[in-house]
């Protein structure tokens, strides 16, 4: 909305600095953090009131987390309220990859409201089926795979292979698919992560400081030159989005942090993951997700194979899976696994970065 209005003054006198996006992606973060904290006390207590007696917590989940009941749920939608807000207000509402990527957001979001709307009102843990949400999710990133495809150009079905400069894989017809599995996977891989307070919050933080770097350079024609990575027109306008998540998890994690005042819920953990995912597809750095959010990688690949190995043999790779309740099993406190966890986010970022170089 700011940058439509500087553009209608020509960028003239102050409206000059909106033009640049490392200063819209700066006052995003700045915008969607004191939303966020000027509203949550109030939501919470909004929340807390409406839902009784919080998210149900599972009884076959770790003893420790019993004391948690009565935490309200669904604090995903100060995450959303804050970030949607920032983006409506700093980024270019002309360019497509900023509609595909709210898209995902809030489509993703209702989704995981639906699912935690579900838990809190029949008192069970299991929500929406499964079945029916990720055809409602993989329908959303659909759509969102087909108007960045649309927006991109000849090379948007491409999928590039970090580490080597300018290799790449001509998917064809078959990237929507492939995109709109990235958006899903990322979506319920950060759901996975969300069981403990603050351990989803920090790695989505990180990992949207990662990207915010990868989209600026990637829509620098100058830069994706020099780097040896695919230039994409407009992908910098990404950075915006990306500061608004790290503003909004950082408010947040205001709330979130031990012990939780509110939970993000499916709500927020879809959505996020999901917005992650988005970036990644239109800034064509899919691959590169997978190493920066390698944390989610883990999360959800382990209780894949706790499932895959249990049905078939009985028995069980981890304690508990995912894998940070393996760890709380194993006698880690719960703030050890977080905190060990978000350095291994961080150094998982670090090393995705490294692919811009590494080439």
């Amino acid at each position: 909305m700011l940058y439509l209005f500087a553009q209608w003054l020509h960028f003239e006198g102050l409206a000059n600095l909106i033009r640049y996006q490392s200063f819209r992606a700066g006052a995003a973060l700045l915008t969607a953090l004191t939303i966020g904290l000027i509203i949550g006390p109030r939501f919470i207590l909004m929340l807390r009131s409406k839902q009784g007696k919080g998210q149900p917590i599972r009884e076959d989940g770790p003893q420790s987390h019993l004391a948690k009941r009565g935490t309200p749920t669904m604090g995903g939608l100060m995450i959303l309220i804050s970030l949607v807000l920032s983006m409506l207000l700093w980024m270019d509402l002309a360019d497509s990859f900023v509609w595909a990527c709210i898209a995902v957001t809030i489509g993703f979001g209702a989704i995981g409201f639906m699912d935690d709307y579900d838990k809190v009102t029949k008192r069970s843990h299991k929500g929406v089926s499964g079945k029916v949400r990720l055809a409602l999710e993989f329908a959303v990133a659909g759509v969102a795979a087909w108007i960045i495809v649309s927006h991109t150009g000849h090379d948007g079905t491409n999928l590039y292979v970090p580490f080597l400069s300018k290799r790449y894989i001509p998917l064809g017809p078959l990237y929507y698919l492939f995109a709109a599995f990235v958006m899903v996977g990322a979506g319920n891989a950060v759901n996975l992560t969300d069981g403990l307070d603050g351990l989803a919050t920090m790695p989505v933080i990180i990992a949207a400081g990662a990207f915010a770097i990868i989209a600026y350079v990637t829509g620098r024609v100058d830069y994706a030159t020099y780097l040896g990575i695919p230039h994409v027109k407009h992908a910098g306008e990404l950075t915006i989005l990306c500061g608004g998540i790290m503003g909004a998890g950082l408010s947040f994690l205001w709330f979130n942090a031990p012990p939780a005042a509110v939970f993000m819920g499916d709500t927020g953990s879809l959505a996020l993951g999901g917005a992650l995912g988005a970036i990644s597809v239109a800034a064509h750095h899919e691959i590169v997700l997978a190493i920066v959010g390698g944390l989610f990688v883990l999360e959800a690949a382990s209780v894949i194979i706790q499932v895959f190995w249990f049905k078939r043999t009985g028995r069980r790779i981890f304690r508990m899976a995912p894998i940070h309740h393996h760890f709380e099993q194993k006698g880690w406190a719960e703030s050890t696994v977080v905190i060990r966890f978000w350095i291994v986010s961080i150094v998982l970022a670090l090393l995705g970065l490294a692919t811009l170089k590494l080439r």
